[in-house]
Order: C-alpha cells, then sequence, then structure tokens
C-alpha cells in the first residue's frame, strides 16, 4: 500500500521549451522561495515530463529560469532513479568518456552522439531544503549531467563537434516544430496530453 502520492500525480502538464527559445540558452536563477509555488513547480515538472515520455527534466524545459530539475531514469543495469534537485551543483564527472545517442525533450525527434563521463554527482537541495546527493553510473550519469546542463544554460547541441552540431542543425530546420505552425501543433498536443499510467513509487 503506497503512504505518499506518486510525484506528478496532482502536477498539470505545461509547455515544452523548444530549442531556440531564449530561457534554454541562459544560466537559471538561483531558487531562494522554498514556498508552495516551488513545490507545485516540481509537480508540474513531473506530470510534464511522464506525458512527454522523458527521464528527466529542468525548470527552463518548461519557461522557468530556476535551477531545478526533476528525474525519474534507469542506469545501465537497469536499476530506477527517481527524485528531484533543487540548486543542482555537478561536483563530480568522472571515469570513462562515453558517446553515446542523447535526446531532449527541447529537440523533440532528434539525437545525436554526445560525449560524457559515466560517472557524476550531484550535490543540492530538496524542495524543503533538506540537502541531497545524487551518484549515478552509465546512462543515469549522462542524465544527470543533461539536467545540470539545462540549468546552466546549455543544451546537448552545445557539447557536440561542429561537425555533428552541424548535423542537427540542418535535422532541427527540418523538424515538424521548426514553424510556428508545427510549434502551435505541438502546443496544442501537449495541452491535451494524458499522463501515462504511473509506475509503482519506490
Amino acid at each position: 500500500m503506497r503512504n505518499r502520492p506518486i510525484p506528478g500525480s496532482s502536477g498539470l502538464v505545461r509547455p515544452m521549451s523548444l530549442l531556440g527559445d531564449p530561457v534554454l540558452h541562459a544560466p537559471c536563477e538561483p531558487v531562494t522561495d522554498f514556498g508552495a509555488d516551488l513545490g507545485r513547480l516540481v509537480e508540474d515538472m513531473f506530470a510534464t515530463m511522464y506525458a512527454a515520455q522523458g527521464v528527466g527534466l529542468a525548470a527552463n524545459q518548461v519557461g522557468v529560469a530556476l535551477r531545478v530539475f526533476v528525474y525519474d531514469c534507469p542506469d545501465d543495469e537497469d536499476v530506477r532513479h527517481f527524485g528531484h534537485v533543487v540548486n543542482p551543483r555537478l561536483v563530480e564527472a568522472d571515469g570513462l568518456t562515453v558517446r553515446g545517442p542523447e535526446g531532449c525533450l527541447s529537440l523533440p525527434g532528434l539525437e545525436a552522439g554526445t560525449e560524457r563521463f559515466d560517472r557524476a554527482v550531484v550535490e543540492g537541495v530538496t524542495v524543503d531544503g533538506e540537502p541531497v546527493r545524487v551518484e549515478g553510473t552509465g546512462f543515469f550519469a549522462r542524465c544527470l549531467q543533461h539536467e545540470c546542463d539545462h540549468v546552466d544554460g546549455l543544451v546537448y547541441a552545445d557539447r557536440l563537434t561542429p561537425w555533428r552540431r552541424g548535423r542537427l542543425a540542418r535535422a532541427a530546420r527540418k523538424a515538424p516544430w521548426s514553424t510556428p505552425e508545427g510549434v502551435s501543433r505541438l502546443r496544442r498536443a501537449q495541452s491535451g496530453a494524458l499522463l501515462p499510467p504511473p509506475r509503482p513509487f519506490p
């Protein structure tokens, strides 16, 4: 029997920021107000992440320029990692450098081989201001580095070699969401999105 609600179950699906939106390309501000609005933001971020079938989401991806991200992500051993970090800091990134396919909910339908370390440690606090330390390996380490990049105003395209970045830029110009009409269609689809059935909360 669950004794706590599934995060996102009371949240609203918010419109997704897309590549080129200014909020994605500038560093986010530290959180200083730990009131009810922060809890609602995190709930909405979980709801939006699940609706988009993602494994991580930063606040600026829903248009809020604050240093917050949520995640529900497996590692390479298929162990599920779940939570959120407020005011995250990437304090360790080491091990092997692995180039692997990486996508982003703010660049829907696209991916590119991106180099990341296979181990990462993030420190920050929860919505209640309690210290939190998250360590990840493999795919989860990639997720942690990806989300920390977001709150620093970077997207994975900024990590690519010039050739790969150019190829991704050409694909982005042809993407369905590259026109105002395409963005409108995407927004309508998002506004009508239904949350997938939630997985059991650990």
